[in-house]
């Protein structure tokens, strides 16, 4: 790999393996523009460069991710002066989650603490998930008023079924990692002092055998289990964006910062 000048992502190369670190640790490794900007970056890189044979996603710090920075404000407007949720989505986030999900090298999400919302998401669409003993998922959206995205409405299904999706993101529950394992959430826990080894050796696995056979399961696997991704997220972008202009979307935020029960009306 070259070396990428980036802000949010740290990137590092052992071996045959691309770490990629969401380094917004303070933050808990919310998503922003530019995060989502200098990861496609960094996904770019390690696609290109053939040294690389497997991927690796984590998070600094003691988060994977908390989701979208709901505290940095929301970014652009529309022209009806409601949040511009859909471009950011169909910019930057989508085309993301799609470069994950079909990147042609094994993807494994070791998840290091809380992955929520659009973090959880990112996670959802990698190949394997090793998540530590004291991490959590999340599909907070509801919380605040909006739907799935970040493909979760398709990534959530193709591992648990619908009927345990529909209770993940109806109800809004963090789902401790051994749930998420007995529900098919997650490949393997471990011990939070064992994530980086376990991983590790994961990974150099994988680095070390057939590119060429792991590229075509994936693109066999995405064709069967992940058929109408990227028309999905479309949907899930025109969708959000209809939530993001309802009085209930500002309520859920505005109670999120203020810390206290949303009072969702329906509007």
């Amino acid at each position: 790999m070259s070396v990428l000048n980036l802000e949010t992502i740290e990137c590092r190369r052992s071996g045959g393996v691309a770490w990629l670190t969401l380094n917004r640790p303070d933050a808990l490794n919310a998503w922003t523009r530019q995060l989502g900007e200098e990861l496609t970056q960094a996904l770019d890189e390690v696609t290109a460069d053939r040294q690389v044979r497997a991927v690796v996603l984590t998070g600094a710090g003691r988060a994977f991710s908390s989701g979208a920075d709901l505290r940095s404000g929301v970014g652009s407007v529309s022209e009806g002066g409601a949040p511009d949720v859909r471009s950011e989505l169909r910019e930057v986030y989508h085309p993301l989650i799609l470069r994950v999900r079909t990147l042609p090298k094994p993807v494994i999400s070791a998840v290091n603490g809380p992955a929520v919302g659009i973090g959880a998401s990112l996670a959802l669409a990698s190949d394997l998930i090793v998540a530590a003993e004291s991490a959590y998922f999340l599909m907070a959206f509801v919380n605040i008023g909006l739907g799935l995205d970040g493909g979760a409405s398709h990534t959530l299904v193709a591992r648990v079924g619908h009927a345990r999706a529909f209770e993940i993101a109806y109800l809004g529950e963090r789902i401790a990692a051994q749930t998420a394992l007995g529900w098919g959430l997650v490949n393997e826990v471990v011990a939070d002092d064992r994530l980086a080894e376990r991983v590790t050796e994961l990974a150099e696995r994988l680095a070390a055998g057939p590119p060429g056979s792991y590229a075509a399961i994936k693109r066999t696997i995405n064709d069967r289990a992940y058929a109408g991704f990227s028309e999905l997220l479309d949907l899930e972008a025109d969708l959000q964006q209809e939530r993001a202009e309802s009085k209930d979307f500002a309520e859920g935020v505005l109670a999120f910062l203020q810390k206290r029960p949303a009072n969702f009306t329906g509007q």
